[in-house]
């Protein structure tokens, strides 16, 4: 009973996981940026300056938990795609060393 050897990883799905998690990230990265210019205005409108590092800072306080639930279609789809193509890795390498051990 030889068992074929499964698909080797598709490296469309691995461009497809890593296009998702860079554009997640850039997301992330995007909404951390647009908070700290938003608090800076704000401080500067109120005639109150804040160091830009609190600034930063504080927008990355707010925008961790933010990201999670306004890009959450994004964080679904790159988690999905890393899955898909971690378990693809792992049936190959598994049945790799099931070829190699028999030898």
């Amino acid at each position: 009973m030889n068992e074929q050897e499964p698909q080797s990883p598709d490296p469309q799905l691995k461009r497809e996981a890593r296009k998702s998690v860079l554009l997640y990230g850039l997301a992330r990265l995007g909404l951390f940026v647009v908070l700290t210019i938003v608090i800076q205005l704000l401080a500067v409108l109120f005639g109150a300056p804040v160091p830009l590092l609190i600034s930063a800072t504080l927008a990355l306080i707010v925008a961790m938990p933010l990201s999670v639930f306004v890009f959450k279609g994004l964080r679904v789809r790159a988690t999905q795609a890393v899955a898909e193509w971690d378990a693809q890795r792992k049936a190959h390498k598994a049945w790799l060393r099931e070829e190699l051990s028999k030898r």
